[in-house]
């Protein structure tokens, strides 16, 4: 029985077949999982329910299992009817991998360009997840270990 943060069999075979430069999309419940993103990556569903489970939680069991070099989040627009600012979970992203020894700070890609980034065939992951916050959607790029 595995004991570690990470136990997801998919998850974890993806992540010991995929190799540095390899990228993980964790994408939140509004993200087009088929359209938008590398159609050869391996799609793991966790939405189970609306909240359930959170980008959040998933990058915390992520990070506990891989080195990450860079992580780029979908920027919101500045102005028009979704001018949100700084999205709050973009604070417990950078939490999360700070508490895990990846201190990064989070490139912003708007948001045409962020699909584009995650249809690229670096992309060896897609995770689906119930989260509710818009602009919760993270490409991380799978580091060395030292």
């Amino acid at each position: 029985m595995l004991s570690g943060k990470l136990i997801h069999p998919e998850i974890l075979e993806v992540l010991g077949t995929a190799g540095h430069g390899s990228k993980i999309l964790i994408a939140d419940g509004n993200f087009p999982f088929i359209t938008k993103s590398n159609p050869n990556a391996r799609k793991v569903f966790l939405n189970l329910s609306p909240g359930v489970v959170g980008c959040v939680d998933v990058l915390t069991a992520i990070c506990s299992a891989i080195a990450i070099e860079s992580a780029c989040v979908m920027a919101p627009p500045v102005d028009g009817d979704f001018a949100i600012g700084k999205p709050d979970v973009w604070s417990d992203f950078e939490a999360v991998m700070c508490s895990a020894g990846n201190p990064i700070s989070l490139g912003r890609v708007g948001r045409f360009n962020f699909y584009e980034d995650c249809k690229s065939s670096d992309v060896a992951l897609v995770i689906a997840t119930g989260e509710q916050r818009i602009f919760a959607n993270i490409l991380l790029t799978i580091g060395v270990v030292n």
